[in-house]
């Protein structure tokens, strides 16, 4: 197939329920709102649920790679075989390789890479065998391949320059395409959780993978100290490893009646205009998208400090409390702090950093495309 001056492909490891998805189903809606062609390329399709989340006109490219072993050569056969104008990865794995693929390739298409995460902290968490060496030393190597790199904040192109080596000049800091009017629309629809109804008790909200670098033990060891001071529940939507052992620690501290996992939900912004405050309890992240949601929502948060992204957001405590990683009893002060009334919110201003109209345009720069 020719190349085609308006065609974008996004490249992702699968769908599955996290800020990735968010950040690049945003993209690709202002995508074609402007006309262009776009490919959603998978290794496989994850969790099918989340393809509503993309406009009916994006191309789903299920590469049904689900064995590691197949996935290079499916993405170069696409490439080969529709060589569209730019590539954008997301993330690790997907980045590598997006870069080995153009290379064996050798199409036209250029390839952009954007990490969502700090990789150094991440690789750190993990064992030798699943990455914690050769990770860092792929992207050293194969990152000064790619066409184009983005981080989501400063910290996180920081990071990135200690593996790498490159040059800071050499990524690109693009804030996430997070607030949409469609934020909006779906925080005024019902809920159907009897916890969120009116007259009941405040609900502390919180959502992510349950997996170790969202640390949500330290989250429901905060609430239980809540708990001992005011009355109020718990609710944490999302599914992952940790679920086992989140339950465990729920009943270890006699919380089964005031913490609930729901597990995933499609519109988890109706629960938030409903909630009393959002945390975010993580080890470490990118730039947390839910974070910016909410703010944009008008619901006080409260978020560790962890590297990186949410003293950038929230501007080093301005428009809302930063407290330690892995720091029950500062995380429980903070909430209390909101549920009585003494919190901080994002001015308009401050929020339009992170709107899809403005990030879009600064992503189609850096993946060369020209909308007339």
């Amino acid at each position: 197939m020719a190349s085609n001056k308006s065609h974008i492909a996004i490249h992702l490891h699968c769908l599955f329920n996290g800020g990735i998805e968010r950040i690049m189903a945003n993209l690709t809606h202002n995508f074609i709102e402007r006309g262009l062609q776009v490919d959603l390329v998978l290794n496989y399709l994850g969790n099918p649920a989340f393809r509503s989340e993309f406009p009916a006109e994006v191309r789903i490219i299920d590469l049904k790679a689900d064995k590691i072993q197949a996935r290079l050569p499916r993405l170069i056969r696409y490439l080969r075989q529709h060589q569209p104008t730019a590539l954008l990865s997301a993330n690790h794995y997907a980045n590598e390789m997006a870069i080995l693929a153009k290379y064996l390739s050798r199409v036209p298409t250029k390839v952009v890479v954007s990490d969502q995460t700090n990789l150094s902290v991440e690789t750190k968490k993990k064992s030798p065998l699943s990455g914690r060496y050769w990770a860092p030393l792929a992207l050293k190597l194969l990152y000064p391949g790619a066409d184009g790199r983005i981080a989501p904040s400063i910290g996180v192109a920081q990071d990135l320059v200690s593996i790498t080596g490159l040059p800071i000049d050499k990524f690109q800091v693009i804030y996430n395409p997070v607030i949409n009017p469609t934020i909006f629309a779906k925080a005024k629809e019902p809920v159907d959780h009897p916890w969120f109804a009116p007259g009941e008790l405040p609900v502390i909200l919180a959502a992510g993978r349950l997996e170790k670098q969202k640390d949500f033990p330290t989250l429901i060891r905060a609430f239980a100290k809540v708990r001992e001071v005011t009355p109020s529940r718990l609710v944490i939507f999302g599914t992952g490893s940790e679920h086992s052992r989140l339950k465990s620690l729920i009943n270890e501290l006699d919380l089964e009646d005031y913490v609930d996992l729901p597990g995933f939900t499609k519109n988890p912004y109706a629960y938030v205009a409903k909630s009393a405050v959002l945390t975010l309890s993580s080890a470490w992240e990118g730039l947390p998208t839910f974070l910016i949601e909410t703010m944009a929502l008008g619901i006080p948060v409260v978020s560790t400090d962890c590297p990186s992204g949410p003293a950038e957001i929230l501007d080093n405590g301005k428009y809302g409390d930063l407290v330690p990683v892995d720091d029950p009893p500062a995380l429980a002060e903070a909430i209390l702090n909101i549920l009585s009334g003494n919190y901080k919110s994002a001015s308009l201003d401050w929020l339009e950093q992170f709107t899809v109209e403005q990030t879009t345009q600064k992503y189609l720069d850096m993946l060369g495309i020209q909308v007339e």
